[in-house]
């Protein structure tokens, strides 16, 4: 199965969380990309999410940023042209 647009969206919030600080979350607030605000109700109904708007990471939802940020860091191009 292929990533569709709304589950790039969740990723993408998903990488919005400092994960070295786990005591903070995040506000999405009402004038916000209408995908965000999608992407994050989404993520709250999925049980990633304390709130419906944000909050905190769950510990499923930091399970998921953590893959997330990992994903992202391994098919990110290489700085270096030496790799």
């Amino acid at each position: 199965m292929p990533f569709t647009p709304d589950l790039v969206d969740e990723l993408n919030t998903l990488l919005h969380f400092d994960l070295a600080s786990p005591q903070q979350g995040i506000k999405i607030h009402k004038t916000a990309n209408p995908a965000v605000i999608a992407a994050t109700r989404r993520l709250h109904t999925k049980g990633l999410l304390t709130q419906v708007d944000g909050g905190y990471l769950t510990s499923l939802g930091r399970d998921g940023a953590e893959h997330a940020q990992a994903a992202l860091t391994i098919l990110s191009p290489i700085a270096s042209p030496d790799h």
